[in-house]
């Protein structure tokens, strides 16, 4: 209200503002527009403005540069000599920073004439003119060129357009930089990334397409094998149990034991909600027991045996069933490695999706208040 004049005033209406100096500049493209988040041009000084964009018109050439230097050796490279007299040829030169160990010092200097000559006669920056708009330089930089765009329209799009490119070249080198000096080679793939701690547990279950190795907090960046064995066995409980409490949203829609829950109380299985409401419907005695029940396998049929694999308990096979006080019999176990692997990542997988639908359900419940068909189609 103070800066623009009104409640709910426009952003056009704040006039005084150091930033509005800049926001017609070449740059302000969609989608960020004027986006300056550490406020460089907040004290709206013109000549730090147009060194900084002299800077970056500058770095977004080179880059461009580089990155054509990273791909265009891949393709063609000068036949013949680099170097006659050390009988150095251009295809012997790699690319990447292998190359920097393969130019004798002659071709360096060479390489710092050059540069040196252009930075300081050909293109010097004039104040009179736009940032990075040398004399006598045209289209593409090219001395002396006799391609001239004079359409003030046409100018400024390929003005724009040559910002937009150096800003990605920018980000383009700096990731070019990062795979090469990582996998030892300038398009070097990810396998030969043999040092990072990530690779101890990218063969692990659970590493499925389509994201393959996911780790966007890199919690397993250490490569702590105890750690990841112990999130592993969390995850794979977690699941387990939300694939069972998914279960129990869905069926009691369509099937619910006859008789009393509760003689005593006279609650009977059809006078129970489902979902939240469940939760003062139960009582007390009905949660000893189920804290009981959840105890007794917890501690004593399902404890982790750090020799097994996580989730993985002795005497207990396909579908978590086995001998105990309820069952009496083999469980079913898959002696074929291929068809064992795939049913774990399968839970693993199916877990994970359950996961997200009980939060969902408990979310929509919570909201809505009902659970069944309800709980997603709207009202009549």
């Amino acid at each position: 209200d103070g800066l623009t004049g009104s409640a709910w005033g426009d952003w056009a209406n704040y006039t005084d503002s150091p930033l509005r100096a800049f926001e017609g500049e070449l740059g302000v493209q969609p989608p960020a527009g004027f986006w300056d988040p550490l406020g460089f041009t907040k004290g709206g000084d013109a000549a730090s403005f147009r060194r900084r964009r002299y800077v970056e018109l500058k770095h977004g050439r080179v880059a461009m540069f580089a990155c054509l230097g990273y791909i265009v050796p891949e393709y063609y490279r000068w036949p013949g000599d680099l170097s006659p007299s050390l009988g150095l040829k251009f295809s012997d030169v790699p690319t990447g920073f292998a190359a920097f160990s393969k130019v004798p010092l002659s071709g360096w200097a060479q390489i710092v004439a050059f540069a040196g000559t252009v930075e300081l006669f050909q293109y010097t920056d004039d104040p009179k003119r736009p940032p990075g708009d040398f004399e006598n330089a045209g289209f593409l930089g090219i001395p002396n060129s006799f391609v001239k765009i004079t359409d003030p329209e046409a100018k400024k799009k390929k003005l724009a357009s040559e910002l937009a490119n150096g800003r990605l070249a920018m980000m383009a080198i700096i990731g070019m930089f990062f795979q090469n000096g990582l996998t030892g080679e300038a398009w070097g793939d990810w396998s030969l990334y043999t040092d990072s701690p990530l690779r101890a547990f990218e063969g692990e279950l659970g590493v499925q397409a389509p994201v393959g190795f996911w780790d966007p907090l890199g919690l397993s960046a250490d490569g702590d094998v105890d750690t990841f064995k112990r999130r592993r066995a969390v995850e794979l409980k977690h699941g387990r149990i939300c694939m069972l409490a998914c279960v129990g949203y869905i069926v009691p829609e369509y099937f619910r034991w006859p008789g009393y829950l509760s003689p005593e109380k006279g609650l009977k299985f059809a006078d129970m909600p489902h979902g939240i409401a469940a939760i003062s419907k139960v009582p007390l005695e009905g949660w000893v027991q189920i804290a009981l029940f959840l105890g007794h396998y917890e501690g004593y049929f399902w404890r982790q045996d750090p020799k097994r694999a996580p989730g993985d308990y002795e005497g207990y096979g396909f579908l978590g069933v086995g001998k105990n006080f309820i069952f009496n019999f083999d469980p079913i176990e898959f002696k074929d490695p291929e068809v064992r692997k795939t049913k774990l990542a399968a839970e693993i997988a199916n877990g994970r999706l359950a996961m997200v639908a009980l939060m969902a359900m408990l979310f929509q419940n919570g909201t809505v208040g009902t659970t069944g068909p309800a709980m997603w189609l709207p009202a009549a």
